[in-house]
């Protein structure tokens, strides 16, 4: 007997996450021989740091459920790894352990009743994971002047359209798609309104350890009562594929966790037993995971000012990556150049970069900028990073890398943005 094709009406408007699309899209051409310059994907270049995976082999052989919120050892963990780094107290049984934040997230969206606000650009799975929910999204603009920054006048603009309105708002620093930050100044104006409209504010600080100066400031210094902090292994651990995200509550905000913990045991039940425990070994850090926080800090802010300053002398506007591993150049002064070409758009832009130069970016539209906007993220990772940690650790930390480091071992993303240069400037 056929079946009735009846489908949530929310999935059928939900487009392929842009990234995770673009990677399938350069696998597939790189299948067919060509040699692509993939600065579409956001994954750290850099060896899992080794003390973690003899971690996860010693641990190889756990096999059971852990609990719904997490391996205890774990929480433990992370609650002393925010007290460290950030100065917050996390009371352990107010941390939740998920299979990656992008689970707790939608989790979060799922168990609080509310309005998602969030600035433009974004990480692209924010608002499709409220729209799969048919939940209301009030997108707050910004500009390349205002350094794609959401601006504390313009959030409590948002938010006196209906000041009672129960409000989720979603601050990434440092940034996808941009790799910017906040200033401290920024933070505490954005937590006073925060404050003002009592608003959940969850602080997706997945790059935080990536900050290019190791000087990153959680907002939950300024608004502890009102903040949930997303981190993970994915990005300073280099470990995407393992999969372990974590969300630290405040005590104010138990009544969140609670549902979310529910939603967690009806859904994902735990965290593979192996992850979780290398996991504990992640977060207790120590010497080995400092030293190998500054040789990838220190090769990526060379590389992004490299990238950066190539992009300006090319005449694009962009502002210096200050963290993460993204640059987010505007190309619009060759607006009218490329209309002559046929390009009036970010999406248009970068399918031509693709054809024409087989450098892969993603467009701004798809971090939800306007669609004529001339906007591209790149993601500078291209280069063997086990190669780079290499070289770099040969090199005193009181030393700079030498100019030929990022020929000798990130060149291909030299060339990759050298491709993008001459494509916008060719008449």
């Amino acid at each position: 007997m056929k079946q009735k094709e009846s489908i949530n009406p929310n999935l059928k408007a939900l487009g392929e996450s842009a990234t995770l699309a673009m990677s399938e899209r350069v696998r597939a051409m790189t299948k067919q021989g060509l040699e692509i310059f993939n600065l579409g994907i956001g994954e750290s270049p850099f060896p899992v740091p080794n003390f973690i995976v003899e971690s996860l082999k010693t641990h190889a052989q756990e096999r059971s459920y852990l609990p719904v919120k997490g391996l205890p050892e774990l929480r433990n963990a992370v609650s002393a790894y925010h007290k460290r780094q950030d100065g917050i107290d996390f009371k352990p049984d107010n941390i939740l352990i998920g299979p990656g934040t992008k689970i707790l997230m939608y989790l979060l969206q799922l168990s609080h009743d509310s309005e998602l606000v969030v600035p433009s650009p974004c990480w692209v799975s924010y608002v499709p994971q409220a729209n799969l929910l048919g939940k209301k999204v009030q997108l707050i603009q910004t500009s390349f002047e205002d350094k794609w920054h959401l601006s504390a006048d313009k959030l409590a603009e948002a938010c006196e359209t209906d000041p009672s309105k129960p409000r989720l708002l979603v601050l990434n620093y440092p940034g996808n798609p941009d790799g910017g930050t906040y200033s401290e100044e920024e933070l505490k104006a954005i937590a006073e309104v925060a404050r003002k409209y009592e608003m959940v504010l969850l602080s997706d600080e997945i790059y935080g350890e990536m900050h290019h100066k190791g000087q990153h400031v959680s907002i939950s210094k300024f608004y502890p009562e009102g903040t949930i902090i997303s981190s993970g292994l994915s990005k300073w651990a280099a470990a995407g594929g393992w999969r372990l995200g974590t969300f630290a509550f405040p005590e104010e905000l138990g009544w969140l966790l609670g549902p979310m913990t529910k939603a967690a045991g009806q859904t994902y039940s735990s965290v593979a037993s192996p992850i979780q425990w290398a996991g504990v070994t992640a977060f207790n850090g120590g010497t080995e995971l400092d030293n190998y926080l500054i040789h990838t800090r220190r090769i990526l802010k060379k590389l992004s000012a490299n990238c950066a300053n190539m992009l300006r002398e090319s005449g694009a506007r962009i502002h210096q990556s200050e963290g993460a591993f993204y640059l987010f150049p505007d190309f619009t002064p060759f607006a009218e150049n490329l209309a002559k070409r046929g390009i009036r758009s970010g999406k248009e832009l970068g399918e031509a970069i693709l054809n024409e130069t087989h450098v892969a970016t993603i467009p701004g539209v798809s971090f939800f900028r306007p669609a004529e906007e001339l906007t591209l993220r790149m993601s500078y990772t291209n280069f063997d990073g086990t190669k780079a940690m290499k070289a770099s650790e040969a090199i005193p930390i009181d030393q700079a890398l030498p100019d030929s480091f990022l020929e000798e071992y990130c060149g291909k993303t030299l060339e990759a943005t050298r491709k993008i240069c001459d494509f916008v400037t060719k008449t």
